[in-house]
């Protein structure tokens, strides 16, 4: 699935958000920052990144189902750290039909992350 469909909800969602600062992969948006997994030399990127009012740094990642969930797990896992690390959270957004994977995801790799249907 391409998550290019979904970027534009993802993109309402979060200007619904008392925000100061939106990076996103979208076009005509700043590029969110790139992360490297030790684990696995993989560049990791969230879909969107956003800055609150009090300087918390959140990312949000469009979460669809894929068939090699190891990948996924990683990132998320990255994400979920690095915004911790910057008093914010992972917000996981599930489009219809992706939501129940992702929180099996969550809850199965003890992921800190808040999991939002858009």
């Amino acid at each position: 699935m391409n998550k290019k469909k979904y970027i534009e909800r993802a993109l309402n969602w979060v200007n619904k958000r008392p925000t100061t600062a939106i990076k996103s992969i979208a076009p005509g948006f700043d590029e969110p920052k790139t992360f490297l997994s030790k684990s696995t030399n993989e560049k990791i990127k969230a879909d969107l990144s956003f800055t609150t009012y009090g300087g918390a740094k959140h990312f949000s990642d469009i979460a669809l189902k894929k068939k090699n969930a190891k990948k996924l797990v990683i990132k998320w896992k990255v994400l979920s750290y690095m915004a911790a690390m910057k008093r914010g959270k992972l917000h996981l957004l599930a489009p219809s039909g992706h939501k129940a994977f992702t929180k099996r995801l969550v809850e199965r790799h003890n992921i800190n992350a808040e999991i939002h249907s858009i």
